[in-house]
């Protein structure tokens, strides 16, 4: 069977800090959203404002183990596996909108108290704008890391022409599986160790042997919105706060793409109410896995940038337009 325990797989080399964030296990759950059932995790405690954490393609909720503890001393921090990733139901058919709904309901399900602010990575990113446009009165925020929005997210591009997606190998063992996983798109990681950690969760057991959690079908088998021009569209009427934190060295969100998304939301309602923009230093593409301290102090700032000093917390509204 995959691992069940937070604890499985923790490499030896994982520094104090790592260690120190699995002491307490993460709450698990599930709810069904039309008919698959969507696994969630959760740290902290549920008196505390909710914030949800979405992975990218082909990952899944435990891609915020290095994060999660340490944004769960202020929040309910809830981390979902959409369906077709981790441990989540499959379907025959996958739509950005239902993913989207599948975020509501763990936060409704496993998070603490008031809207959830979401956080979304690469394709989790585009999800996070969709349900920003569809539903922000619902949302306290939204803050979306380094997604291409000119561009296909990478992991929907290598589904639709490469291999490694459509057709994932099955492995006689775990150590052989995670000696073959690697990063889309490929890039350098320090924190060999987080890798080793995230590859170790991603698999489950076959009668041939071990292979990857997610459905090959969420590449090929997509409706709903996926032009990256789609995407952009809904960001420049979403209808809650925004912020955009984008990884420094990003091969993805590079300058072309920076500067089309400040052409597309000059004079939009979201700009008007202000997009704080970061970046992380040294930090690629998979900024949760190569920098994840610095991406907890990023989700702080714009969090901060959102209370200021003697203040309760801000109730920006935007008003959505074109929906």
């Amino acid at each position: 069977m995959p691992p069940s325990s937070h604890l499985e797989g923790v490499p030896d080399d994982a520094p104090q800090w790592f260690l120190d964030g699995l002491a307490t296990p993460p709450e698990e759950g599930e709810v069904e959203v039309d008919g698959a059932a969507v696994h969630w995790l959760a740290w902290g405690s549920r008196q505390d404002p909710t914030l949800v954490l979405v992975h990218g393609g082909a990952a899944h909720a435990r891609w915020w183990t290095a994060v999660a503890p340490s944004l769960a001393r202020s929040h309910r921090v809830v981390a979902v596996d959409l369906s077709g990733h981790g441990d989540s139901g499959w379907r025959e058919l996958y739509d950005g909108e239902q993913w989207a709904m599948e975020i509501l309901a763990a936060a409704a399900e496993g998070g603490g108290s008031g809207r959830p602010l979401v956080v979304g990575h690469s394709m989790g990113g585009f999800i996070t704008i969709v349900l920003a446009a569809q539903h922000g009165p619902s949302l306290a925020g939204a803050v979306v890391l380094d997604a291409p929005v000119r561009r296909p997210d990478p992991e929907s591009e290598e589904g639709r022409g490469g291999r490694m997606f459509r057709a994932p190998k099955t492995y006689p063992d775990v150590a052989t599986a995670v000696e073959h996983f690697h990063l889309v798109p490929p890039q350098p990681c320090e924190n060999g160790w987080l890798v080793r950690y995230v590859a170790r969760h991603s698999l489950r057991t076959t009668a041939d042997g071990w292979t990857w959690k997610f459905d090959p079908r969420v590449f090929t088998a997509r409706s709903g919105p996926s032009q990256p021009s789609q995407f952009g569209d809904r960001l420049a009427r979403a209808g809650c706060r925004m912020a955009l934190v984008n990884g420094e060295r990003s091969a993805i969100v590079d300058s072309e793409v920076r500067a089309h998304v400040s052409a597309m939301l000059a004079g939009s309602p979201a700009a008007e109410a202000g997009i704080p923009v970061l970046d992380v230093p040294f930090a690629y593409h998979h900024l949760l896995l190569d920098q994840p301290l610095a991406v907890v102090t990023a989700i702080r700032g714009v969090m901060a940038a959102w209370r200021p000093i003697g203040r309760g917390p801000a109730e920006v509204r935007v008003d959505p337009v074109g929906r």
